[in-house]
Order: C-alpha cells, then structure tokens, then sequence
C-alpha cells in the first residue's frame, strides 16, 4: 500500500513539472524569429495600399494616429500577436475596418516586426488567432531559461 502511495505521489510532482515545461515549450515571442522576410515584403505593399496614408510610409504616424515603431513597441507589451492582429482585422484601416483579411493582416504585422527590429525566421506568421495566441509581444529580449543544476553526485 505504501508502495502504491508514493508511487502515485510521484506521478502527480512530475504531472505538475511537467505540465508548465510543455506549456513554456509551445510559447513563443516574437524574439523568436516568428515570420519570414518575403512575408514582410507582402506586408509593405499591403501597407504601402492600405496604412500608409494614417500611419505615413515610414510608419512615422501623423499626429493624429500612433507611429507603429518606436513608442509603439511598449504599448503593445505583454500582449498576444492575435491581440495585435485582431485590433488590425477589426478597426484597420480607418476608412474601411473589418476589410483586411487575416492573411493581409499577418502580412502587415510581419512587416511591423520587420520594421521594429524583430528578427525574421523560417516559417512565415500564422494567420489563426490560436497560433497568434501563442506568440508574446515582448518589448525586450527574454532572459533564456536557466541551466539546469546537475544533480550531486552519489559516492
């Protein structure tokens, strides 16, 4: 019975381990190279046609709507990519919201994290909100994880 006990106590400690190792696995950042270039070229045309005349061609702003670089990093800190896409789906662009599609919107936010120093990877930005869930809007670099301490030694 004892046995059977401390067996099931050590299933549970490494169930509860286990289960945030898996969870910080699959979560990412946008450190982490989370679009490709070509994907950021796509989103400067959409852009050049659809941001640029509120938000300027150099992202600059105009007084009136925010620049999407420089100050706009920590507005958007801490937040989700598919926070980030939805505001774009939903309100952008001013004079017709709800017209750019989810695609034409990871575009676009492809090329924001091109233009803000995000670096680029090897599989472009997913377009599903569970996906962009997924990927932090860091303002800075995350520490990475600490080593893991080997165990002493047993004589």
């Amino acid at each position: 019975m004892r046995r059977k006990w401390t067996l099931s106590l050590l299933a549970v400690a490494a169930a509860s381990v286990a289960a945030p190792l898996a969870l910080a696995q699959t979560k990412q950042s946008v450190w982490d190279g989370v679009y490709t270039g070509a994907q950021a070229d796509r989103g400067h045309l959409f852009y050049a046609q659809r941001c640029a005349m509120c938000h300027g061609p150099a992202l600059e702003g105009n007084g009136e709507t925010p620049p999407l670089t420089g100050e706009f990093i920590p507005d958007w800190a801490g937040t989700s990519l598919a926070d980030l896409q939805e505001k774009i789906t939903t309100t952008m662009p001013l004079n017709a919201p709800g017209t750019l599609s989810p695609a034409a919107a990871s575009d676009i936010l492809a090329y924001l994290l091109q233009k803000n120093n995000f670096p680029a990877g090897g599989a472009e930005l997913a377009t599903a909100p569970e996906s962009l869930g997924a990927i932090s809007f860091d303002a800075s670099k995350p520490k990475p994880p600490p080593a893991p301490v080997p165990a002493p030694r047993k004589h």
